[in-house]
């Protein structure tokens, strides 16, 4: 890690990549593999975010995710017997998180499965079903896909009257989705395979069911209390007071959530147009409601950013939602210093991005809003994240690919830190 003195300019593409930071011989537990999700940091970088605060003088006690997504930190946490609070605007994300850090009894888990497994088998529904089905479920499943995932999820909701294990139900549901659609394997953008052929659901469920009592009995019990809220952060009332931050913001111009989950969000009824859920997501391309942003409040690096993108053939609505990804960016940084008890630290995991020719410096614009906060200690690494990938390119269909001409992703990201003291 580089300390960066207050006049933060410095050349980041100088920044030596850190073994540390960018691989771990450990191999993740079970419970982190539970359910796809996209973009998520290895949870080595969690534990090893622990370790450095400890040497930086940190006393840990409460940990807390701002971007939670899928979980890792909160799960890292518990196993770390920290306690956790995390939020996320995503529903699906939040799902995920909970069923990962929750405790479970097994034998309970194995009770529900058999009442579920009843349920299904005497489950009949009438010819129009599929025909009533929503649109974009109908696109996504064919018929007898469709009714097969209806009686298990109809089984679900009759038979767990136990909420948290209910969420693990769902999210076990949800993370077979893709496996029993006409989504294109391994794609990680929304892409039919007209090729693809239907696959047994009952018999998807049992192999990931299977996998979460695995994932169950490989964990060690802990004392830690973990609170995970769907919410978004920029809004979130009651913050409490953690010692230590560690979270991966969303890229603007990178994935859209909302998009990817669309499967899950329609089936567990978050949602009966999916696209809502674009919305409040802060990087989303539709996220721009231009009344809201004031150019003003930029900081300098936001700024030069911005005025770039305006010069290039760049659409208003990007440009739009660029500002509007910086000043949210901005507003959680200051929310999160108020989270900080005196000495916390926070940890980002952030890359940058290029849209149009210009590059999107978003490591750059944190490092100036967090002294602009009044952090100090400001560190930075560089991890590498294209591990086992030769060369880091993607097809049009989202799938990594050796072919230069190809879309060129970012392949490493930087580790930036900093101290709150009150």
């Amino acid at each position: 890690m580089v300390t960066i003195n207050e006049g933060y300019d410095i050349d980041y593409d100088m920044i030596n990549v850190d073994a540390e930071w960018s691989d771990s011989e450990k191999a993740e537990l079970t419970m982190h593999t539970i359910h796809a999700y996209p973009a998520k940091f290895p949870a080595f970088i969690a534990s090893k975010a622990f370790e450095y605060a400890k040497n930086e003088g940190v006393e840990i006690n409460k940990v807390a995710d701002i971007f939670c997504g899928c979980g890792t930190v909160a799960l890292e946490s518990k196993i770390h017997n920290y306690d956790f609070w995390g939020c996320d605007i995503n529903p699906v994300a939040t799902l995920i998180a909970k069923t990962k850090s929750c405790d479970y009894i097994t034998e309970k888990l194995e009770e529900y499965y058999g009442k579920i497994e009843k349920a299904v088998s005497s489950m009949q529904f009438g010819e129009n079903e599929y025909k009533n089905a929503n649109e974009r479920l109908r696109y996504w499943f064919t018929e007898k896909s469709y009714i097969d995932l209806l009686k298990l999820y109809q089984a679900i909701e009759l038979t767990v009257d136990d909420k948290r294990y209910r969420d693990a139900f769902e999210c076990i549901f949800s993370a077979i989705l893709k496996a029993c659609s006409r989504w294109l394997t391994k794609s990680i953008k929304p892409q039919v395979d007209p090729n693809k052929k239907d696959v047994d659901v009952e018999q998807c469920f049992a192999r990931q069911y299977k996998k979460l009592l695995k994932a169950i009995k490989e964990l060690k019990g802990s004392d830690s209390k973990v609170e995970v809220k769907c919410q978004n952060f920029l809004t979130c009332k009651d913050l409490p007071k953690v010692d230590l931050v560690i979270t991966s913001p969303p890229y603007v111009t990178s994935y859209e959530y909302a998009d990817l989950h669309q499967l899950s969000s329609l089936w567990l009824n978050y949602t009966d147009d999916y696209r809502k859920l674009r919305k409040g997501s802060i990087g989303s391309i539709y996220y721009s409601n231009e009344a809201d942003i004031d150019v003003a409040k930029l900081n300098n690096t936001a700024k030069e950013i911005v005025d770039l993108l305006m010069k290039s053939d760049c659409p208003k609505s990007k440009v739009k939602s660029v500002a509007r990804y910086y000043l949210d960016m901005q507003d959680a940084v200051k929310r999160s210093s108020l989270m900080l008890n005196n000495d916390g630290m926070i940890f980002f995991v952030i890359g940058d991005t290029e849209y149009k020719g210009v590059k999107i410096l978003n490591s750059k614009h944190l490092v100036e809003t967090l002294y602009e906060e009044g952090f100090t200690d400001i560190k930075i690494g560089k991890r590498t994240i294209s591990k086992g990938i030769c060369v880091p390119f993607r097809d049009r269909n989202g799938k990594f690919s050796k072919d230069k001409s190809q879309k060129q992703i970012y392949h490493e990201e930087f580790i930036i830190s900093g101290r709150y003291h009150r």
